[in-house]
């Protein structure tokens, strides 16, 4: 039986990873570098894992048109984190990041600014600070799968609801 609390979203980052669970959100940020870096954002990824029975986990996709010098070290932390999951049996899904978008937006092509703003507009949730938006992305991450599984406490329009028919549910349990 799925309940609010198995959900993880994960919004990965190098600077700045959002997590959010059913106890909240919140970001992992290092001063290491390299590998160590990403080492410690996994192990705190492992750690949340921990605190929640069943979990199934949603991991924001790679940003293809994304250009930056870092994409590499990018796709090394998408990849330990993959792999981590995976050798824990923990059940991930990947959304990509137009998705994400256009369910908090009802647009693909939403920039994180519209993101925060949307879902703070609908949830009466504020995101500020710095990592705010990370936060906030993993927290649509996480509200994707409740809404999926008609857990969530939020009405969505079929626009925002779109967003969730072009994602590979399969890795998760049937809908009941």
């Amino acid at each position: 039986m799925l309940n609010k609390e198995s959900f993880l979203g994960l919004d990965l980052s190098l600077t700045s990873t959002g997590w959010a669970t059913h106890e909240g959100t919140g970001t992992i940020k290092t001063s290491t570098k390299g590998m160590a870096r990403i080492d410690e954002i996994c192990i705190t990824i492992l750690k949340l894992l921990l605190s929640i029975k069943s979990p199934l986990v949603a991991v924001e996709g790679y940003a293809f048109a994304k250009r930056s010098s870092h994409a590499h070290a990018q796709g090394e932390l998408g990849g330990a984190v993959r792999l981590q999951l995976y050798r824990a049996g923990i059940p991930f899904i990947e959304i990509p990041p137009t998705n994400r978008a256009k369910f908090a937006t009802g647009r693909g092509n939403a920039n994180k600014a519209e993101v925060v703003s949307n879902i703070s507009a609908k949830t009466g949730i504020v995101w500020s600070g710095s990592g705010a938006d990370d936060e906030c992305d993993a927290w649509a991450l996480r509200e994707m799968m409740l809404a999926y599984y008609g857990l969530s406490d939020y009405v969505w329009d079929a626009k925002s609801m779109e967003a969730l028919d072009k994602i590979d549910w399969s890795k998760f349990p049937d809908k009941e």
